[in-house]
């Protein structure tokens, strides 16, 4: 085996690690809301999510052709090869991090900071035009948008049953949940798995293994069935912040942030083929439908520390995965 091909399996095969622990970190985004308000036993919504992260993974490419073309574009060989490793490896670090913290934080800025902070100091052209247009304005307005659309719709819900008996209005909502539940692991699978498949296109071409921004069947499934294992296997860490962490939720507050985020989720995959963050979307989305209660039912100092580690998601594995990068430009 030439070293080129060691090269692009050793990438690959780190591309669909970062898949796993981004499954895990992420499972919070798709179920906590679910768990939380038992709409969802924790085996049922894991194996949901799961299930529907493989098909939300099928359902489009625009996502990860912008990530496998358009963030940063590596040389050809062993040095770019280097480079995409690194910035695999600076968003594994970081994700493994704020895990252990429990801590919600956005495994897509922490690849794309990865990315980026891998090429920029060995000199490789990263295209700072996408990273503004689609990740760091998007970044700032979607958890905006999430919070004031669940803001909104909430109002909008209690207005509606306002005279409503409050048990099967509950029990009705925790059905729906379910629903709400599947639509937002569709959309982690849309968003997240994507990226993945993207890095990997560009491990292809840069180890001159594939040509276009094209993603080939076999990347769309292994990507699909590596964020789906990492799904499956839980994230409880941060489903307890999530679920309880910010605020205590009911089923009629789950499932209207539920809802949001995944329109979000939809709208920014198909109409922008931009790579958001779920973890911002449904936190913001939780947070404005408990901003309907009263100012003290969110809990501010647990949402600070989520806002300061979002503040510090690119910066810091682009830290990291620059220092792999200088380090390991040499052998290149």
């Amino acid at each position: 085996m030439s070293l080129t091909l060691t090269l692009v399996v050793l990438v690959v095969a780190v591309a669909l690690v970062f898949d796993y622990t981004n499954g895990f970190h992420d499972a919070a985004n798709a179920i906590a809301t679910a768990v939380s308000t038992r709409a969802l036993t924790p085996r049922t919504a894991l194996l949901m999510a799961a299930v529907f992260n493989v098909v939300g993974a099928l359902l489009g490419h625009g996502v990860a052709e912008t990530v496998g073309s358009g963030i940063i574009s590596p040389p050809d060989g062993h040095e770019g090869l280097l480079i995409v490793f690194s910035g695999l490896a600076g968003a594994i670090t970081w994700n493994l991090f704020t895990w252990a913290l429990g801590l919600p934080s956005s495994s897509s800025h922490a690849l794309i900071g990865g990315l980026a902070g891998a090429a920029v100091v060995v000199s490789s052209p990263v295209h700072w035009s996408v990273i503004l247009d689609k990740v760091v304005i998007p970044m700032v307005l979607s958890p905006l948008v999430g919070f004031a659309l669940a803001f909104v719709a909430m109002v909008g819900v209690l207005w509606l049953f306002r005279r409503a008996r409050p048990t099967p209005v509950t029990r009705g909502f925790r059905t729906a949940q379910i629903a709400s539940a599947a639509a937002m692991s569709l959309g982690h699978g849309l968003q997240d798995a994507q990226k993945t498949m993207g890095v990997m296109t560009l491990a292809l071409i840069a180890g001159g293994y594939h040509s276009g921004t094209g993603i080939p069947l076999w990347v769309t499934l292994s990507a699909a069935a590596a964020i789906s294992l990492g799904t499956a296997s839980g994230g409880w860490r941060i489903m307890r912040t999530l679920g309880r962490g910010v605020i205590e939720l009911d089923p009629a507050r789950g499932f209207v942030a539920e809802t949001v985020a995944s329109s979000v989720l939809y709208t920014t995959a198909y109409a922008f083929h931009a790579p958001i963050s779920t973890t911002h979307t449904i936190t913001a989305a939780i947070m404005g439908v408990g901003a309907t209660k009263r100012r003290s039912a969110v809990r501010w100092g647990v949402a600070g520390d989520i806002l300061t580690a979002w503040v510090l998601t690119l910066p810091a594995a682009a830290l990291v995965a620059g220092l792999l990068s200088l380090l390991l430009h040499p052998l290149a």
